[in-house]
Protein backbone atom coordinates (compact mmCIF):
# COMPACT_ATOMS: atom_id res chain seq x y z
CA UNK A 1 0.00 0.00 0.00
CA UNK A 2 1.58 3.25 -1.38
CA UNK A 3 0.80 6.75 -0.78
CA UNK A 4 1.54 9.45 -3.30
CA UNK A 5 2.20 11.68 -0.30
CA UNK A 6 4.87 10.52 1.75
CA UNK A 7 7.86 11.83 3.47
CA UNK A 8 11.05 10.58 1.90
CA UNK A 9 10.03 8.82 -0.91
CA UNK A 10 6.85 9.28 -3.00
CA UNK A 11 4.89 6.83 -4.02
CA UNK A 12 5.61 7.09 -7.39
CA UNK A 13 8.97 6.52 -6.78
CA UNK A 14 8.58 3.58 -4.65
CA UNK A 15 6.39 1.93 -7.23
CA UNK A 16 9.16 2.61 -10.21
CA UNK A 17 11.80 1.15 -8.22
CA UNK A 18 10.06 -1.62 -7.22
CA UNK A 19 8.66 -2.24 -10.55
CA UNK A 20 12.55 -2.32 -11.97
CA UNK A 21 13.69 -4.73 -9.48
CA UNK A 22 13.09 -8.02 -10.64
CA UNK A 23 13.01 -9.61 -7.03
CA UNK A 24 10.27 -7.30 -6.59
CA UNK A 25 8.33 -6.47 -9.75
CA UNK A 26 5.69 -8.87 -9.10
CA UNK A 27 4.23 -7.47 -5.69
CA UNK A 28 0.67 -6.28 -6.04
CA UNK A 29 0.79 -2.71 -5.32
CA UNK A 30 -2.36 -0.79 -4.42
CA UNK A 31 -2.19 3.45 -4.51
CA UNK A 32 -4.01 5.50 -1.83
CA UNK A 33 -4.17 9.37 -1.84
CA UNK A 34 -5.92 11.95 -1.81
CA UNK A 35 -4.66 13.29 -5.38
CA UNK A 36 -7.31 11.64 -7.50
CA UNK A 37 -7.29 13.11 -10.55
CA UNK A 38 -6.70 11.55 -13.92
CA UNK A 39 -3.20 12.72 -14.59
CA UNK A 40 -2.14 10.81 -10.96
CA UNK A 41 -3.94 7.65 -11.58
CA UNK A 42 -2.74 7.09 -15.18
CA UNK A 43 0.70 8.26 -13.86
CA UNK A 44 -0.01 5.28 -10.88
CA UNK A 45 -1.14 2.39 -13.54
CA UNK A 46 1.37 4.01 -15.76
CA UNK A 47 4.06 2.68 -13.16
CA UNK A 48 1.99 -0.79 -12.95
CA UNK A 49 0.02 -0.13 -10.12
CA UNK A 50 -2.75 -2.21 -9.72
CA UNK A 51 -5.45 -0.66 -7.94
CA UNK A 52 -6.05 3.07 -7.27
CA UNK A 53 -8.04 4.12 -4.29
CA UNK A 54 -9.04 7.74 -3.63
CA UNK A 55 -8.89 9.50 0.25
CA UNK A 56 -11.52 9.19 2.35
CA UNK A 57 -12.17 5.47 1.44
CA UNK A 58 -14.25 2.66 3.13
CA UNK A 59 -12.54 -0.10 4.48
CA UNK A 60 -14.56 -2.17 2.57
CA UNK A 61 -13.24 -1.02 -0.63
CA UNK A 62 -9.33 -1.33 0.72
CA UNK A 63 -10.01 -4.99 1.65
CA UNK A 64 -11.85 -5.98 -1.56
CA UNK A 65 -8.90 -4.33 -3.75
CA UNK A 66 -6.08 -6.76 -1.22
CA UNK A 67 -8.49 -9.37 -1.58
CA UNK A 68 -8.55 -9.03 -5.64
CA UNK A 69 -4.34 -8.76 -5.91
CA UNK A 70 -3.21 -11.00 -3.54
CA UNK A 71 -5.79 -13.43 -4.87
CA UNK A 72 -4.04 -12.97 -8.33
CA UNK A 73 -0.25 -11.98 -7.46
CA UNK A 74 2.21 -14.37 -8.85
CA UNK A 75 4.57 -15.97 -6.43
CA UNK A 76 8.06 -15.86 -7.53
Amino acid sequence: LLDIEMPRMDGFEVASRVRSNPRLKHIPIIMISSRTGQKHRQRAFGLGVHNFLGKPYQEIQLLKAIDEVTSTAVTV
